[in-house]
């Protein structure tokens, strides 16, 4: 049987090109109930979500613009409007964060891997249901002020910010990346 798979390119959506409608909160729930579907070893479940909007994402600027200042209190005022501009570029933000446990059966990274899997589901997710969608990170996933001002406990980490709403212009396939270069065939040791 020779069957061939066919996938278009990943795209993903700028954010700057996201607007209402975002996923209402039952759609939501369908794509995060999705989304946990990803490899857990052990199902300790390391992750938790983070929904933002409407007046949230006006904080979470704020957040975003006072941490940028923290880092470099002589930022110039384009980049910190830049910053401060980066929440409200789409009209909903799901912060998937990744909770640690001290195991010695999973490994911290298995867990990280597990919270980045159900961050990529999350994608799959609003896609499937017809939505735009972006992963972000930069400086403010893995600022400390950041991450207390959500609440975040010392044993967890932002694995992204996904930015999710109706994509109102055209998104730039990103292309395949050349398979060939990336594949070897192990036979043992040499």
């Amino acid at each position: 049987m020779n069957q061939q798979l066919q996938f278009s390119d990943r795209l993903s959506t700028p954010a700057r090109l996201m607007a209402e409608p975002a996923p209402d909160s039952e759609q939501l729930k369908h794509i995060l109930e999705a989304a946990m579907s990803a490899p857990d070893h052990g199902r300790i479940r390391p992750y938790r979500f983070i929904s933002i909007r409407g007046e949230g994402l006006k904080a979470l600027s704020r957040v975003f613009a006072e941490a940028c200042q923290r880092r470099d209190p002589n930022v110039s005022p384009e980049y910190l409007k830049k910053q401060r501009d980066k929440p409200l570029r789409a009209p909903l933000i799901v912060v998937v964060v990744a909770t640690l446990i001290e195991s010695q059966k999973i490994p911290k990274i298995e867990q990280m891997l597990c919270a980045g899997a159900v961050a990529h589901n999350i994608l799959l997710g609003a896609n499937a249901m017809g939505f735009g969608s972006i992963w972000l990170t930069g400086d403010n996933a893995y600022d400390d002020g950041v991450c207390a001002a959500l609440g975040l406990a010392e044993n967890e980490k932002i694995i992204g910010f996904m930015y999710l709403g109706t994509q109102t212009g055209k998104s730039n396939p990103r292309g395949k990346p050349d398979l060939e270069a990336r594949l070897s065939d192990w036979q043992g040791p040499k």
